[in-house]
């Protein structure tokens, strides 16, 4: 029996105060629905209009077991196409189909797409710090509980620093001139990061896998630089050394260091993620699955990764659903080419709105066996937790140099 898309609406929730969008595809079998993850934290409402008023209408009728082809004309039926809002309202759609044809089928997402190739995934995790002595200590507690894989950062003593309980907080926020809560200066932070890391390594030894995210905080010519200062701490990777209106800089990095480089948390087009994959510029692909497209996306770019030797990172933040942590997962657990996932793990509240999260264990995230994503939302439950009050209505934060100018990201 042929089985129809009748609604396609939006759940805005926000159970650890941070803003989620979900997707729920509803068919015309009774009681038979799927989630996808549409979460674009920083423009929440315009994916949810994205959604509602365009893909809505578009696809009421459609076969739901038609995902390719679902996605392939949605995508070009705004014409012009790419960029995080538009992807992400594909991805929620792309998402829920997909837990729609794992839940007929009887099985989970991961055996549709060929199997677990591993029992669990390993992740990462965070450890910031005030100082080089908070960092190791955390670190550390983290070492202890398991993980072995853990990225370090460490505060610019009187700067917002990315990745720190320094870092600019959304009511902290400020849209105009330079102030004392948005100072950031890239020299400063490129002469700390690598005295970070001599500290952590003499104090941690080299059992646990460290890693470091310059968030493209850095011009070129200083990214590189530190990429050749941190080579002697054996880094697991260096994460986002660039951002993506400097990829040709890729080239020259690749040749000054040898350090294992990860990329891609803010791409949202083909064109900027193929050339480094092609030719090798990066070790590890790190795009958040939402932003590209969803599932159908992200499977189609591990799948050409594995060609070039290039492994997976999936970004795994806190703006990411526990639907989007499960499309991370099936994919980490059945391809070949894994190499890390980032988690931010999930507070009670969320596992309360969304029954049947992945479990974390022993350093890894363990996927749910059951149909589909194996995770469900309570609406009543996620009406609770509406977004929190933002000056900007989810903007970035602007971080500023001394002179006023903006830093990137």
């Amino acid at each position: 029996m042929t089985v129809r898309i009748e609604k396609i609406r939006c759940i805005a929730t926000a159970p650890a105060d941070i803003r989620l969008v979900v997707v729920k595809v509803e068919t015309t079998e009774p009681g038979l629905y799927g989630l996808g993850c549409a979460t674009f934290t920083q423009r929440p409402l315009a994916v949810i209009e994205a959604v509602e008023s365009y893909l809505d209408p578009f696809l009421r009728g459609r076969d739901v077991s038609e995902i390719e082809d679902i996605f392939q004309s949605s995508y070009v039926s705004s014409y012009w196409r790419q960029g995080p809002v538009l992807n992400n309202a594909l991805s929620g759609v792309d998402m829920a189909l997909w837990d729609i044809k794992g839940k007929r089928a009887g099985m989970p997402v991961h055996d549709l797409l060929g199997g677990k190739t591993r029992m669990a995934a390993p992740v990462y995790v965070h450890a910031s710090g005030r100082d080089f002595a908070e960092v190791t200590d955390r670190a550390r507690a983290l070492m202890a509980d398991g993980f072995r894989h853990v990225r370090i950062q460490s505060e610019v003593p009187g700067q917002s620093t990315y990745g720190t309980e320094s870092d600019l907080k959304p009511h902290e926020q400020v849209n105009g001139p330079v102030s004392p809560q948005n100072i950031f200066e890239p020299a400063d932070y490129a002469r700390l990061a690598p005295r970070l890391f001599e500290h952590v390594r003499s104090e941690l030894g080299d059992e646990v896998e460290l890693l470091h995210d310059i968030h493209e905080r850095l011009p070129a010519p200083l990214a590189i630089q530190l990429a050749k200062d941190l080579e002697p701490y054996r880094l697991f990777f260096l994460e986002d050394p660039l951002p993506p209106e400097e990829l040709t800089y890729f080239r020259r990095l690749r040749e000054a260091s040898h350090v294992p480089l990860a990329m891609g948390e803010l791409f949202t087009n083909v064109n900027e993620y193929l050339p480094l994959i092609r030719e090798q510029l990066i070790d590890f692909i790190r795009v958040h699955i939402s932003d590209v497209g969803g599932l159908s996306m992200a499977r189609k770019i591990a799948a050409l990764c594995e060609f070039f030797s290039v492994r997976t990172a999936w970004h795994g933040p806190g703006d990411t659903s526990p639907i989007g942590h499960a499309a991370n997962l099936a994919l980490d657990v059945s391809i070949s080419n894994f190499g890390i996932q980032e988690f931010t793990v999930f507070n009670q509240a969320t596992l309360d709105v969304f029954p049947g999260c992945p479990t974390l264990r022993d350093g890894m995230l363990w996927p749910n066996d059951a149909p589909g994503w194996g995770i469900d939302l309570d609406e009543e439950l996620a009406a609770k937790f509406p977004y929190p009050e933002h000056p900007f209505n989810g903007a970035w934060p602007a971080i500023r140099r001394r002179d006023g100018s903006c830093v990137r990201p």
